[in-house]
Formats: C-alpha cells, structure tokens, sequence
C-alpha cells in the first residue's frame, strides 16, 4: 500500500497519510498491467479491472479516488458505468482512455462529467497529467455534498 509522510514543515505534523486510489478499467490485459505498473512507479495506488462490473463488485468504489475507464468493453461498457456511477450517486472524477471510441462517445463521456477523454496510445506524461488532475477533484459519495 503507498502511503505518504507529511512532515510538520508542510502543516502535516508528522502525520501518514494513504495515497487516493486510482482503479483502472479496461479489457485488455496488457493495458491494464502497464497502466497499473507506471502507477506504482509514480507512488500512486492502483488497482485494475478486467471489466465495469468487476470494479462494481470489488469493494473499492468507495475508496477510488479517480477512474480511468476504457469505452469499449464486453458486457457493461464505459459509458455504461459512468451513469450507474452517477445514477447512484458515486461522483467519481472519471478520465477515459480509449483508442476505438467515436467522437460522439467522447462527447457524451464530457457531457456525463468526465474530467478528460484521452486517446490510445497516450504518452505517460499526458496521462499522469489527467490523472493527477483528476485526483485534485472532490470524490463524493451517495448522499454527500461537496
């Protein structure tokens, strides 16, 4: 688990702190593992998922600090679970990452809510960029006002 120091010289006295979560979203196992491996390096915490309904069913909606979802996957696709997200009051910052989405799934995804919609393939620095502004967002839960 990454956690993080903040010294007393930075108003923190000391105290430890765990990192947000970033839960990744996508199908494709290769995507999954790099994007969850650059994480780490970064000292983010990061967990992937195979699919939307399997990110619904870990527990860890709650803790998620940022989403970084595909568009195009089996079963329940990312648009999809943007709205159930919503419907049920989890505003999570959500940054999509997709190579085959059209313009208007992109159009949808920012009118939904998403913080940003990137393009495969993405340079690491862009995508640490979106997500670390992403995870500067207010994550609210059911029932809470930010």
């Amino acid at each position: 688990m990454n956690k993080t120091r903040l010294s007393d010289s930075d108003g923190g006295e000391g105290k430890t702190f765990e990192a947000p979560l970033v839960s990744v979203v996508d199908d494709d196992d290769l995507v999954r593992r790099s994007i969850q491996r650059l994480l780490h390096s970064c000292g983010l915490r990061a967990e992937a998922f195979a699919s939307a309904e399997d990110f619904l069913q870990s527990g860890r909606v709650a803790e998620t600090g940022c989403l970084l979802l595909d568009v195009s996957m089996p079963g329940m696709d990312g648009l999809e679970l943007q709205r159930r997200l919503a419907e049920t009051g989890w505003l999570i910052p959500i940054v999509f990452l997709s190579a085959r989405a059209s313009e208007e799934e992109e159009r949808q995804a920012i009118r939904a809510g998403a913080v940003n919609f990137l393009r495969k393939p993405v340079s690491k620095e862009v995508l640490l960029a979106a997500l670390r502004a992403a995870l500067v967002r207010p994550n609210n839960e059911p029932g809470k006002e930010s």
